[in-house]
């Protein structure tokens, strides 16, 4: 019998390695950003909307989502903080910015099953200390069975967008994931992207300033990702963060790319070849 929900995507699953989780620790020199990060970010200002790009295993494009929000927020063009690491309806809107750890994670949901809090706490609390809202941006886990089986979202992008949509969810599950479940998948990611592109278009924003979103580096993508579903009036800017060499073939999905140290060889697909037949 096969489970609706199949296993959760190999980049999800990729263990972090011994050099990150020392960095994350705080046992060794913080992770090297980028040369003239954040001050980059200037040239895609003015923005009503900034998507920074991660890869979630990579403990740079943390910091750097962190040196961002701060450096944003210091020139008072920081209005709100979207994250695809906390549900939409979820936020710090009503907290000081004197609230801790722990009750900032219980208003945002925080699920430390899906998100290592200790990945993104720096950037969170640099927004909350700035007294800037975060708002969680994805899609409900409880709203997933439905957006599996909305065949309208299939109509949402043009052919090519869409074939590159599926080739991304293939890739991203190791190739393992049954055909007959590949089109619901790639619905819950075009959901997703809908659910953050609301959050941000229903974030305030006050005049000059910018809402950031912090998402996973498919998320941001101007062909097939956020940017499809925001509102055409709103200017919208991407940063995308990438590990090693960055790849030629997303030059025209974002304005600024940012080119992190590569990472240590590992295989993120082991995890789902050991799961059991479905």
């Amino acid at each position: 019998m096969k489970t609706a929900f199949p296993p959760t995507p190999a980049h999800w699953l990729r263990p972090v390695s011994t050099v990150a989780l020392a960095l994350l620790l705080g046992c060794a020199a913080p992770a090297r950003l980028p040369d003239g990060w954040p001050q980059s970010l200037a040239a895609l200002l003015p923005a009503d909307v900034m998507l920074l790009g991660e890869q979630h295993d990579a403990p740079a494009h943390q910091a750097m989502e962190r040196t961002a929000v701060q450096w944003l927020a210091a020139q008072g063009r920081l209005s709100a903080v979207v994250m695809e690491m906390a549900e939409a309806g979820h936020s710090t809107q009503a907290l000081p910015p004197s609230a801790d750890e722990a009750t900032v994670r219980a208003a945002l949901g925080w699920d430390e099953q899906w998100w290592p809090w200790q990945h993104y706490a720096g950037a969170v609390m640099a927004a909350v200390r700035a007294g800037v809202p975060v708002f969680g941006g994805n899609l409900p886990r409880t709203a997933m069975r439905e957006a599996m089986n909305n065949t309208a979202l299939d109509q949402l992008l043009p052919a090519a967008a869409l074939a590159d949509q599926f080739s991304a969810v293939r890739e991203g599950h190791c190739d393992l994931l049954p055909e007959a479940q590949l089109p619901g998948m790639v619905r819950i990611q075009m959901a997703r992207d809908q659910s953050m592109a609301r959050a941000l278009a229903a974030a305030p924003r006050g005049p000059g300033q910018t809402v950031l979103l912090i998402a996973g580096g498919g998320h941001v993508l101007r062909s097939r990702g956020v940017p499809v579903y925001l509102p055409k009036n709103l200017k919208v800017k991407v940063a995308l963060a990438q590990s090693g060499q960055a790849q030629a073939a997303i030059e025209n999905e974002a304005d600024l790319t940012s080119v992190t140290a590569e990472l240590p060889p590992q295989d993120a697909c082991a995890p789902l070849r050991k799961l059991p037949e479905r």
